[in-house]
């Protein structure tokens, strides 16, 4: 059976009759995630997580379309690491520049970036699609940013850690190496105080801060705290699409 919110799955007869109000890009990574996840991790999350939140939003009435997903991010940090694939933002913004022209010339006025790898940063490329054509509005959300990860997970960490190695074995457990063989995900801090405030910023070299890649211990991951924290992030990630969906106007 084809999924009608799903574009790599329907088909013109169903596409042709259907008055969209709501485009979704998946956008992942490919990159190394420990020594026992898959580079392919990000997309494969995002993808699970798009496709679910969508299905839910299409029952509740939501004419939404999951497009598919943009498998490279931004892995400036991570240039020596052996086939981390690499786009610059500027290419980003370019790749955002036609799909928005393409949304526009098919009257779907609303769209959301669902960014699934913590180096993608949409933030000021929205600011210029506004500038550039206001007819389609555009959004991004990052979707391991929903909710307190402590109240799921032991370990902190913000790459291949306890989160993201639980949510694969919910979603791909045949991908995942016995947790044995993982890294500690121990990483470096910077030295300087601004930077470990927050209100510095700076390009994080990947190969300095972790000899896994890792940040994070993912020792202690599970498929069921996976499958809770998935379940939290897909009702809250649904429920916005059907409400980007519906409201007519986006201020009070």
């Amino acid at each position: 059976m084809t999924k009608p919110y799903l574009l790599a799955e329907t088909n013109w007869k169903a596409v042709k009759s259907t008055d969209y109000e709501l485009a979704i890009l998946p956008w992942g990574a490919t990159e190394a995630h420990n020594y026992h996840m898959p580079y392919a991790t990000d997309n494969y999350q995002v993808n699970y997580i798009a496709e679910q939140a969508a299905e839910r939003a299409w029952k509740a009435g939501a004419k939404v379309i999951v497009l598919p997903h943009i498998p490279f991010g931004v892995q400036s940090g991570q240039l020596d690491i052996k086939l981390c694939m690499n786009l610059n933002p500027s290419t980003q913004l370019a790749i955002l520049k036609d799909v928005v022209d393409t949304l526009k010339r098919h009257d779907i006025k609303r769209f959301v970036i669902l960014n699934g790898h913590g180096g993608n940063h949409f933030k000021t490329m929205i600011r210029e699609l506004s500038v550039v054509d206001p007819a389609v509005f555009c959004c991004a959300v990052d979707w391991f940013k929903i909710g307190d990860q402590s109240q799921f997970f032991e370990a902190a960490g913000d790459h291949a850690n306890e989160m993201e190695t639980s949510v694969m074995l919910h979603i791909r457990p045949d991908l995942i190496l016995p947790l044995s063989e993982a890294g500690e995900g121990a990483a470096k801090q910077y030295s300087i105080k601004a930077f470990r405030a927050g209100w510095a910023t700076a390009q994080r070299q990947w190969s300095i801060v972790s000899k896994d890649t890792g940040v994070g211990n993912p020792r202690k991951a599970s498929a069921a705290k996976g499958k809770r924290y998935l379940d939290y992030v897909i009702e809250e990630i649904s429920a916005f699409f059907v409400e980007l969906s519906k409201k007519e106007a986006l201020f009070e």
